[in-house]
């Protein structure tokens, strides 16, 4: 090691200390940066193959709808758990299948999703793919309702009415009950 002999050895030190800090520094900079840029391009992703799974749903194209879909459905994405339980439910794009749109509707309402918390209702009130149960019929059309908004708000307060009338006092205040203690998870 050369050292200026006019220089002290611990300015020399304290020199490349801070040198050193300042390169780490840099280097976590870099690296914090490529994470945000990353997160925000998987973000940009997900918007994008529910965008295209989205459109191919509205243009009758059920097939392509439900390979854009089931990635994002995999992941745990509400919307797309959703839409792609709606597919199965109606044999759009795929077997028609109650119990696994039961199980996809599940996985997008307990998350807050409110088409997922309707659609689940109304499963629970059929007894479709899911043993008929009025009070969870009730309990997911009473958060479905509070968690949306305008006309699809409307709907479901329709639904809950309509269950409502199939069930006794008792049942009701259970099923109140359950909507009122109920919390998202989050993931």
């Amino acid at each position: 090691m050369l050292i200026d002999a006019n220089i002290p050895v611990r300015a020399v030190v304290r020199r490349r200390c801070t040198l050193a800090a300042m390169v780490i520094r840099r280097s976590l900079s870099a690296v914090l940066l490529a994470l945000l840029f990353g997160a925000a391009a998987t973000q940009i992703a997900y918007a994008d193959a529910l965008t295209r799974g989205t459109a191919a749903y509205s243009r009758g194209d059920y097939i392509r709808a439900a390979r854009e879909l089931s990635p994002l459905a995999r992941r745990g994405n509400a919307r797309a758990l959703a839409m792609l339980g709606f597919m199965y439910e109606h044999g759009f794009g795929e077997p028609q299948a109650y119990v696994v749109a039961a199980d996809l509707y599940v996985q997008a309402a307990v998350q807050g999703n409110p088409s997922a918390q309707g659609l689940l209702g109304l499963m629970y009130d059929k007894g479709n793919g899911v043993p008929q149960n009025f009070v969870l019929a009730y309990k997911w059309l009473i958060l479905a309702a509070a968690h949306a908004s305008g006309r699809e708000r409307d709907v479901y307060l329709r639904l809950r009415d309509a269950v409502s009338s199939k069930m006794a006092s008792d049942e009701i205040i259970a099923g109140q009950r359950l909507a009122l203690n109920w919390r998202p998870e989050r993931r």
